[in-house]
């Protein structure tokens, strides 16, 4: 095996279970994160060449990840009858507790706008700079869509710190 194939195996083992875990953020199914996932390796192997900086090598993964992502409900219109209806998953690993699901559930009613930069700041501990070059946006823009995207789930979890600072 070369040494080029040896490397890329080492990247892959290191970073698939957070960009799973970012995959099912986005997707909320099992299956459908793996294929991203592989899928997104598959394209970080051809495109190989193209990464002139090495110590971008984990924001290049999740930027493909999100395309890819993007990609899949370009070429199809899933019939969706409740659209915040989430399937119940079941991953190893992966919280099925009531509060997850309801934090899960309060997630997918995020505009994608405020979801985005809040699942690759939490899950994948990229700095606001990152996620702007990642998302094309301005530090500040990312600052304030990660307040909003903050706010409108204590909102819609019932959380209220200004209550909870009184008590």
């Amino acid at each position: 095996m070369t040494k080029l194939r040896t490397d890329f195996d080492t990247l892959v083992s290191a970073h698939s279970p957070e960009l799973f875990r970012y995959a099912m953020g986005l997707c909320h199914n099992r299956d459908t994160a793996e294929d991203l996932v592989q899928e997104t390796f598959l394209r970080a192997w051809r495109a190989r060449a193209d990464l002139r900086d090495g110590s971008a090598v984990r924001s290049w993964l999740y930027t493909i990840l999100r395309n890819e992502h993007a990609r899949l409900y370009e070429r199809q219109r899933p019939d969706v009858h409740d659209p915040f209806e989430l399937p119940d998953v079941p991953v190893r690993g992966y919280d099925t507790s009531a509060e997850a699901f309801v934090t899960r559930r309060a997630l997918a009613r995020l505009e994608s706008d405020y979801r985005d930069p809040l699942l690759l700041q939490v899950i994948g501990g990229f700095s606001c700079r990152e996620i702007g070059e990642m998302l094309g946006l301005n530090t500040n823009t990312v600052l304030t869509r990660l307040f909003r995207a903050r706010k409108a789930l204590r909102d819609q979890l019932g959380e209220h710190p200004d209550r909870e600072a009184a008590s």
